[in-house]
């Protein structure tokens, strides 16, 4: 019954995140019309699609902080806010340009996705630099607030990369006409159906409202991180296994759904520089921010988090599992001209592939275990 609720529970989250983004993009593409090579995917839209991952580690944190008075769970919270981030971090760099490629692909508006080898080269080497940071920051067994400050100040400098790096882009369109060709979609949407853009933008889209619709979208997709935390819980009770593992799949998937559908309407657009940047300025953000800012607010507030051994070979493992699969699709996307449905069905059976050996790693298959141990003695 607990395995049941919680999938259902997850679902459920998963529909109020892809429903709540819709404003969020609203609010996103206006606020980024002027953003170019890229930038806007990797700034704003990566950001804001990546809260869901923001949230879901701050509350993993919380959860087990002030929810779950187990001593022997204590590290569970930093382990599941891991599992969230580093899984999600797969999630956008595998499925996210595979469903990009093949959705435009198989509408026939292209027969390769040409993506910007500045963007490639920017992001990419970006994301393999920041993860190094990452293995060699968190290498030990007690962490401090000053690993998340390290974190977040990693992101700082990437964002002052991204737009001292930016060439100018002329706006097209008038503030007051930039809402007005997407009225029509919105018709018959209300605050109850999560479609806030109808709610909040009136007549004519501006800064003030497009600010207030970004954040009544974050809003609600946090309240949906906060439930989804517990139904992992039930979850991984059900599956008998640990709830960072389910994290690391059914709670990164999800929170990856903003990404996911930006991505693919950026796509639709013929933007693909900024649906691949998203996903991979999503995963930068994820890395830095999702987990530095929570680990930074809870060990300035509750101490430092000393880990058990157990939590530390995971999340070592996990880490350079991720810091493999990114250099893979690094040279996945930079090798060749263009990506067509071959690189795509490469990206998902990679995915598929490391699914399978995280819950047969929960489930202390012996070659995964074996794996797991040759992957920790990496780093």
């Amino acid at each position: 019954m607990g395995l049941l609720a919680g999938i259902l529970i997850i679902l459920f989250c998963c529909i109020v995140i892809w429903r709540a983004s819709d404003g969020f993009e609203v609010a996103s593409e206006y606020l980024g019309r002027n953003l170019s090579d890229g930038v806007r995917g990797a700034t704003i839209n990566a950001i804001g699609s990546s809260m869901p991952e923001l949230f879901t580690t701050l509350f993993f944190f919380i959860y087990y902080a002030y929810f779950i008075h187990d001593p022997e769970l204590a590290n569970d919270g930093f382990a599941g806010g891991v599992g969230t981030t580093a899984g999600s971090a797969v999630f956008n760099g595998m499925i996210i340009p595979a469903v990009v490629i093949l959705a435009v692909i198989g509408m026939g508006m292209v027969n390769k996705v040409e993506v910007s080898r500045k963007v490639i080269l920017r992001d990419g080497l970006s994301l393999i630099a920041v993860e190094i940071c990452l293995i060699l920051l968190i290498s030990g067994t007690t962490l401090y607030w000053w690993h998340g400050l390290m974190l977040m100040f990693l992101y700082s400098i990437y964002v002052i990369i991204m737009f001292s790096t930016m060439s100018e882009k002329t706006q097209s369109e008038e503030e007051d006409d930039f809402y007005e060709n997407d009225s029509e979609k919105s018709v018959g949407y209300n605050l109850l159906s999560l479609n806030l853009a109808p709610v909040f933008i009136k007549k004519e889209i501006n800064t003030q409202n497009a600010w207030t619709l970004l954040l009544m979208a974050m809003l609600i997709i946090g309240v949906a991180c906060f439930f989804l935390v517990f139904a992992c819980e039930l979850t991984a009770q059900g599956l008998g296994i640990n709830t960072y593992f389910v994290a690391v799949i059914l709670a990164a998937a999800a929170t990856s759904v903003p990404d996911t559908i930006l991505s693919y309407r950026d796509a639709m657009d013929g933007e693909y520089d900024d649906a691949v940047a998203n996903a991979l300025g999503s995963n930068i953000f994820d890395v830095c921010f999702a987990l530095g800012f929570p680990l930074f607010l809870f060990t300035l507030l509750q101490g430092p988090i000393t880990m058990s051994a157990g939590v530390v070979a995971d999340i070592t493992e996990l880490w350079t599992l991720l810091f493999l699969l990114t250099v893979l699709a690094f040279l996945i996307y930079y090798i060749g001209k263009g990506m067509g449905r071959i690189k795509a069905y490469l990206l998902l059976s990679i995915y598929l592939l490391f699914a399978f050996y995280i819950f047969s790693k929960a489930y202390e298959q012996e070659w995964a275990v074996w794996l797991g141990g040759w992957l920790q003695g990496l780093f």
